[in-house]
């Protein structure tokens, strides 16, 4: 599989990559994320194991950026991927 920012990843190829990068890549969290994570009394564990073992809703275009909603049961968090080696964490948060 070839990373192509401008082409959205299937449900394998995403997983795929993020288990990638979780191995040798970059996780990285924006403002935005950190914010609502800590408002809903999130850690940055919490949020890497929603990565490695979530479930992907279909990639979604926003702000000029593919992001993938992952899920588990008492969280979702959105990312994007920047890179085959990076990926960004744009928010997060508990479910109620």
């Amino acid at each position: 599989m070839t990373f192509n920012p401008d082409e959205p990843l299937r449900e394998v190829e995403a997983r795929q990559l993020l288990t990638r990068i979780l191995v040798d890549g970059r996780v990285v969290f924006s403002r935005h994320a950190l914010d609502e994570m800590a408002n809903d009394q999130m850690v940055e564990q919490d949020v890497i194991n929603v990565l490695r073992a979530g479930r992907f809703d279909p990639a979604e275009w926003e702000n000029g950026d593919w992001r993938y909603r992952i899920h588990t049961q008492r969280f979702c968090v959105v990312a994007t991927f920047d890179s085959e080696t990076l990926a960004i964490v744009v928010t997060a948060w508990r479910k109620r």
